[in-house]
């Protein structure tokens, strides 16, 4: 750690954890009564464990981004955060705005609009709150020695995050712009500007991890910053199809959504390559395997099955079904929750001097919960094509089709089982880990910076 206030990190990540098993809770309530087990429908009805379920992911991975920044960010830029009061101050108010949200949506106070469910006076806040971390680490890259690409693209990555939340703040009377608007979020986030994000931490991962020489490695970052713009702005387009939008969406949203796989494929090729040409000379494994997985496992969820059913030919019949549910699953967990558990797994040994990178822990925790998450994906996939043969090709109705699809809901339990389980070997090496010391300083660095540069 070369920092002090890198510390800071460290709370982030916490909290992230926090919510992550939150997150999972409620996953498995949504589990249960899609099995007709929902004894708790009176105190949590389906909407609510699914506008928490989803709110909680969203929650979360933005604390693991945040943290990560607040680590890289004076590293980068070789100096302290400018204001590490204020991002103490900035967690706790981000955090207390995301407990009242949560609170809240139990006793229906949202604005019901999917994924983008915070109350609008909570709205503000988030905005206020994310400028204020925008704002310091801005300030901390501007008055660095350095400026370095990873430190740039993350920067903008985020920047671009907070920017595109604003176009689901604005009120429209008519549900064909609301809902166009709100995909510049929803989809803009997740297929767009978070993919910069990735990016960037996957960069700054293979620099650490593998000895290649940063110039060798940020070349890669530019195509990867290329291909997504090229293909996730206009890729918005196959959210489209279906809510009264100019039929050129059709054409528009087809062409780009098959682009957009070739910047995930790009992130895996890259990642392999800087893995076999720094010969994986780490002795941190863990936190090599989440980064190497995360590029692997997000142009499977992501790239390959986010094509397979966003092509209009077949999005006629998947949208909006469980088809979308298979995809998400795996292309959340493989981008961006696998990259923020990388860096965890990387930063943790350097804030607290405690090298628990190696250990069966730490391995159950990457195979089980990967395992896990495939396994859900399949059980996912064919309750999903289940439901598209029924329902949108046979023309039953819907609920007629949800009790012949609950089997495939136990088969997913299980499977949501064994990623819980991964998840809490994942948290438990966590908690070993301990809290973040003054002493530890370079302990995880030595070993690459010692060795020579691989050109």
């Amino acid at each position: 750690m070369k920092f002090q206030s890198q510390k800071i990190a460290y709370w982030f990540f916490a909290s992230a954890m926090v919510l992550l098993l939150l997150q999972i809770v409620y996953g498995f309530i949504m589990g249960f009564a899609r099995i007709g087990m929902d004894g708790l429908h009176e105190w949590i009805p389906f909407n609510t464990a699914r506008a928490v379920h989803t709110n909680l992911l969203v929650v979360w991975l933005l604390l693991g981004f945040m943290g990560s920044a607040y680590f890289i960010i004076p590293e980068e830029a070789d100096r302290e955060l400018v204001w590490p009061k204020i991002a103490w101050l900035q967690l706790i108010s981000f955090l207390v705005v995301g407990v009242i949200a949560v609170v809240g949506y139990h006793f229906n106070y949202w604005e019901g609009r999917k994924f983008l469910e915070i109350p609008r006076p909570l709205d503000y806040l988030v905005v206020v709150n994310v400028l204020t971390f925008l704002a310091n680490i801005g300030l901390t890259i501007w008055k660095g020695k350095r400026f370095t690409t990873t430190a740039i693209v993350l920067y903008f990555g985020l920047l671009a995050a907070a920017l595109l939340y604003l176009p689901g703040m604005i009120d429209f009377d008519n549900q064909t712009l609301d809902s166009f608007y709100r995909w510049w979020v929803v989809h803009l986030w997740v297929e767009g500007v978070w993919e910069l994000i990735m990016g960037a931490l996957l960069c700054y991962l293979l620099i650490k991890l593998t000895g290649v020489d940063r110039e060798v490695v940020e070349k890669w970052l530019y195509i990867i910053v290329g291909l997504t713009f090229l293909s996730g702005i206009l890729g918005t387009g196959h959210h489209y199809y279906y809510i009264g939008a100019p039929k050129y969406w059709l054409m528009i949203g087809g062409i780009f959504s098959a682009l957009e796989p070739l910047a995930f494929l790009g992130m895996a090729i890259y990642a392999l390559a800087m893995a076999k040409k720094g010969g994986r000379r780490h002795p941190n494994k863990a936190a090599l395997n989440w980064t190497l997985g995360s590029a692997i496992m997000s142009f499977v969820g992501a790239g390959f099955l986010g094509f397979a059913h966003t092509l209009p030919q077949v999005n006629m019949y998947t949208h909006g079904t469980l088809v979308t549910a298979m995809h998400g699953h795996m292309a959340f967990w493989g981008a961006y929750a696998m990259i923020n558990l990388a860096m965890i797994a990387y930063v943790l040994p350097i804030l607290t001097g405690r090298k628990l990178w190696d250990n069966a822990a730490s391995g159950y925790a990457f195979w089980l919960s990967n395992i896990g998450m495939v396994a859900m994906t399949g059980a996912f996939a064919v309750a999903g094509i289940t439901q598209v043969n029924l329902e949108r090709r046979m023309g039953l109705d819907f609920l007629a089709v949800q009790k012949e699809i609950e089997i495939h809901f136990v088969g997913l339990i299980l499977a949501a089982s064994l990623f819980l389980l991964g998840i809490c070997f994942y948290v438990y090496n966590f908690w070993r880990f301990g809290l973040p010391t003054d002493e530890a300083a370079q302990s995880d660095v030595r070993a690459v910076e010692d060795l020579p540069p691989v050109l």
